[in-house]
């Protein structure tokens, strides 16, 4: 089958019609199937609508035109619906774990996250997939029967999963949880609503994982070359940027930097996803599985880049880190966003009464732990935007972050 084209739906694709359910009992909708009322409810949540405001690299006020948590959400959902649609996938429930993947995601971006995991080290420290299940099961109060969307077994799993297993068969944590242990938010809910945490996602997880890579990888270009941080020519450093950038000045040669940029994007998804899209084709063609529960049971994720296309991909991100990430002026920019979030959770431990009344209630049984975890919550869903506001509110000095 050729990219692009859409297949009809595969033996191994999650089908709505034998989800595992709701951890809440529901009546089944008369619409719509079980993963596109999933996908509904995310988009629907205060949650996805405050990720406008937070960081992706570079802080809301800094322009109108770079990422923020929200438009690479769209993004990565565009490419992983691409890639669903390619394989005969369920496009919803991909559609639903792309949308939902970083809601969890405090603001001011990754430096947001090294700082409350700071703040939360003697309690469990801070992990954005464990905050996107607290979301989803228990932050969002929109429904008068449960807290939190009430999505399904399929959503959760991916949503805990999509990166791959977080324990053996035994429950031992592997892989980046075997130093400090499943994050606190997952294994306490996995005691609740079993998410088989020994076992690979479904395919649509791990799509929807790939699609997130793709689409990092491809705008963080694309915002880096807008801020300045480099040129177009900069990236010639790696064979296949140079490859993408000779072809684009041969059909075009007197095209501006602007759109060279925009071409160099779209011919950079276009690569990936055909890699992906062939590595999969392979992979699945020798296993051959025949449900999704087939797929769970491989020993190895079954969607991802083949190796020349890893490579690529790891130098992307290898230079994006030293001229964009490690950028002295994005790294000044975070090290004061980190400093606002120290200063907040530091604020509200000693004067808890700061916090709104709503986060305020039964908070008087709470222990320490469940003290700083109660802050945490608050923070992790502040927008950049209301932290700022929050920092002005009870500091009498806030950094500009500019």
């Amino acid at each position: 089958m050729s990219v692009g084209m859409a297949a009809p739906r595969a033996p191994y694709a999650c089908d709505p019609d034998r989800s595992r359910g709701r951890l809440v009992a529901e009546p089944p909708s008369r619409t719509r199937s079980p993963f596109r009322r999933d996908c509904d409810r995310v988009i629907h949540s205060t949650a996805f609508r405050r990720l406008k405001y937070k960081t992706q690299v570079f802080v809301f006020h800094e322009g109108d035109h770079y990422r923020t948590r929200l438009t690479h959400s769209l993004e990565v959902a565009q490419i992983a619906r691409a890639l669903a649609r390619q394989l005969g996938l369920d496009e919803d429930l991909t559609e639903t774990l792309a949308l939902a993947h970083d809601l969890g995601h405090p603001p001011f971006g990754h430096a947001g996250e090294r700082a409350l995991d700071s703040c939360l080290k003697h309690f469990g420290g801070f992990d954005h997939n464990a905050q996107t299940l607290r979301v989803v099961t228990s932050l969002e109060h929109r429904y008068p029967e449960f807290d939190g969307l009430n999505l399904t077994w399929e959503s959760l799993e991916g949503i805990v999963k999509h990166n791959g297993p977080l324990t053996d068969r035994a429950g031992a944590p592997v892989g980046r949880y075997r130093e400090h242990g499943v994050p606190v938010g997952i294994a306490g809910y996995d005691k609740t609503y079993d998410l088989e945490l020994w076992s690979f996602a479904s395919l649509e997880a791990q799509v929807a994982a790939v699609a997130d890579d793709i689409a990092y990888d491809a705008h963080d270009i694309d915002d880096g070359l807008r801020a300045g941080l480099f040129r177009i020519d900069d990236l010639k450093v790696m064979p296949l940027m140079a490859d993408i950038i000779g072809a684009i000045g041969a059909h075009y040669p007197d095209l501006d930097d602007d759109r060279r940029g925009a071409e160099l994007v779209r011919e950079l998804i276009s690569h990936f996803i055909g890699a992906v899209f062939a590595e999969a084709e392979r992979n699945l063609s020798a296993v051959k599985p025949q449900s999704a529960q087939d797929v769970r049971q491989q020993g190895r994720a079954l969607i991802g880049f083949p190796a020349a296309a890893a490579g690529e991909e790891a130098a992307i991100k290898a230079f994006l880190y030293q001229h964009m990430y490690r950028h002295k002026r994005v790294v000044r920019v975070m090290a004061d966003a980190e400093q606002i979030l120290f200063d907040l959770f530091a604020r509200y431990q000693q004067s808890p009464g700061e916090l709104p009344p709503e986060w305020l209630v039964g908070a008087e049984a709470d222990t320490e732990a469940d003290r700083a975890r109660r802050i945490g919550n608050f923070i992790a869903g502040m927008t950049d935007r209301f932290a700022l506001t929050e920092h002005q509110r009870l500091f009498d000095l806030t950094p500009d972050l500019r």
